[in-house]
């Protein structure tokens, strides 16, 4: 498997990191996805969900629905497709150092990352509805926004790179 190095999704996560732990990075990233060992089984294959506390859960769902766009089940939570037009083909899991300012202002011990496909319009959708943007930026891997949920769970939004 070929990966592009300025276009890798995999990259979003790992901005602040060194070039060198980049390519390592995407070095065992590249040797999981082609490993004849994923033809057994007995391995993750993917991410399967995200699962948040809350001290309202409804009042936060009611939040992701209505500001965020999530369609909710009737269950109350969300089904977000892989296979949606533009979704990255991957997700990133990455472990950050207890003292990472890669969630700041978050007091939580993760943040969620949301891909969109047009990261300007998205947010123009959360200004209108009211919601701050904590900052934007762009670089090689793609276009960024965050801001904090009502729980003060950071939430970040990628729009990668045109192809």
């Amino acid at each position: 498997m070929s990966l592009d190095l300025p276009s890798c999704p995999a990259l979003w996560g790992a901005r602040k990191m060194t070039r060198a732990r980049v390519l390592i990075a995407v070095s065992i990233l590249a040797g999981i996805f082609a490993s004849p060992a994923l033809a057994q089984t007995g391995h993750i294959t993917g991410l399967g969900g995200v699962f948040v506390t809350s001290k309202d859960p409804k009042a936060l769902a009611k939040w992701y629905r209505d500001v965020l766009g999530i369609n909710l089940e009737s269950w109350g939570g969300a089904i977000l497709r892989y296979d949606a037009p533009g979704h990255p083909p991957m997700a990133l899991w990455n472990a950050m150092p207890e003292n990472s300012d890669e969630i700041v202002p978050s007091h939580r011990e993760f943040m969620i990352n949301f891909a969109v496909d047009d990261l300007d319009a998205f947010v123009a959708r959360l200004e209108a509805k009211g919601v701050t943007i904590l900052k934007r930026e762009e670089d090689q891997t793609g276009k960024f926004a965050s801001i904090l949920d009502p729980d003060g769970t950071k939430i970040e939004f990628w729009q990668p790179p045109a192809k």
